[in-house]
C-alpha cells in the first residue's frame, strides 16, 4: 500500500489520526495494511473517514509527485472528491477543502448540463449570450456557489457574481466567434480594480483566449479564465465545478498565470 512499511503506516495513523491501527480489533478481517485500513473505514463514523481519507490523500499525492510516476488510476481525483462530498453529506470537517464540500452533481443533471452547453451554440449571437449567463448561473448555483443574476451598476455590466472558499468573485461571460484578447481582460480588471480590494474575477469565454492577449495581459492579477473546453470537460469527467475553479486559483497563485487548462490541472 503505497510506500508504507507495518512501521510507517502504524506511525501515520498514530501522527495523523491518533489512533493505533496495529490494535487486533483492525484486524478481524485479516492483517495486512490493506485490509485493516477497509475494517478501520467500515467502522469509524463519517467524519473520522473523511480525515483519513484526506490525510491518506495528501500523502498519496506526495508519494506520486517523488516517484515521478503516473497516476495508475484513472480520475483518480475525480472518484476521490465524489467519494468525500458523499460521506460528508455538506458536513466536512474543517480539515477539507471548499471542493470536497461542493454539493454531489447527479449524473443525469451533468448529461443535461453537456446537452445545454450544446444547444446554445445553435442559437443566434444575441440570444446565445443571454443564453449562456443563464446556463452558467444554472451551473454554478448546482454546485452550491451561491450565484447572483446579472446585475448593472452605472456605467458598467456585470454578467453576475459567485462566492467560492469565502471569496467573493465577479463573473464576466463572452460567447462570441473569436478568442478573447487583451482588450477585454482588461476592461474586466479594471471593473475589479474598482471594487473592495479583496473582490477576485471569472472571464468565462467559450471560445478561449489567444495567446497574446494572455501574454500582454500579464501576471499577477485578480483574474482567473475558463474557455468552453474546460467547462465541457468538466461535465464529461465529472469533476466538481468548486475543484477546478480552487485549482486554478491555486495555480494562478503559484505561476501567476491567469489561464491554465483544465486538462494540464487535471491530468
Amino acid at each position: 500500500m503505497l510506500d508504507f512499511s507495518d512501521t510507517s503506516f502504524a506511525d501515520f495513523f498514530a501522527s495523523e489520526l491518533k489512533v493505533n491501527i496495529d490494535d487486533p480489533k483492525y484486524s478481524a478481517n485479516g492483517g495486512s495494511k490493506g485490509k485493516r485500513l477497509r475494517y478501520f473505514l467500515q467502522t469509524c463514523d463519517e467524519a473520522t473517514a473523511v480525515r483519513t481519507l484526506t490525510a491518506i490523500w495528501e500523502h498519496r499525492r506526495e508519494y506520486l509527485a517523488r516517484s515521478g510516476d503516473a497516476d495508475p488510476v484513472s480520475n483518480a481525483e475525480t472518484r476521490y472528491l465524489g467519494l468525500i462530498s458523499r460521506l460528508s453529506g455538506g458536513t466536512a470537517s474543517s480539515q477539507t477543502t471548499a471542493a470536497q464540500q461542493a454539493a454531489a452533481v447527479d449524473r443525469q443533471t451533468i448529461a443535461k448540463f453537456k446537452a445545454e452547453l450544446i444547444q446554445v451554440s445553435s442559437l443566434a449571437p444575441q440570444a446565445r449570450g443571454y443564453a449562456f449567463e443563464a446556463f452558467l448561473k444554472r451551473l454554478f448555483d448546482a454546485f452550491g456557489l451561491a450565484a447572483q443574476e446579472p446585475f448593472r451598476l452605472r456605467g458598467e455590466q456585470i454578467d453576475g457574481s459567485f462566492q467560492l472558499a469565502s471569496e467573493i468573485y465577479l463573473l464576466e461571460a463572452k460567447w462570441q466567434g473569436q478568442p478573447i484578447g487583451v482588450a477585454d481582460l482588461h476592461t474586466f480588471h479594471g471593473k475589479i480594480e474598482q471594487k473592495a480590494a479583496w473582490t477576485r474575477g471569472l472571464f468565462v469565454s467559450n471560445s478561449g483566449f489567444t495567446e497574446e492577449g494572455l501574454a500582454a495581459f500579464g501576471r499577477g492579477k485578480r483574474v482567473i479564465c475558463v474557455d468552453g473546453l474546460d467547462l465541457y470537460e468538466m461535465l464529461d469527467r465529472e469533476i466538481p465545478l468548486a475543484s477546478v475553479l480552487e485549482r486554478k486559483v491555486r495555480r494562478a497563485a503559484e505561476t501567476g498565470s491567469p489561464f491554465i487548462r483544465l486538462r494540464d490541472l487535471f491530468p
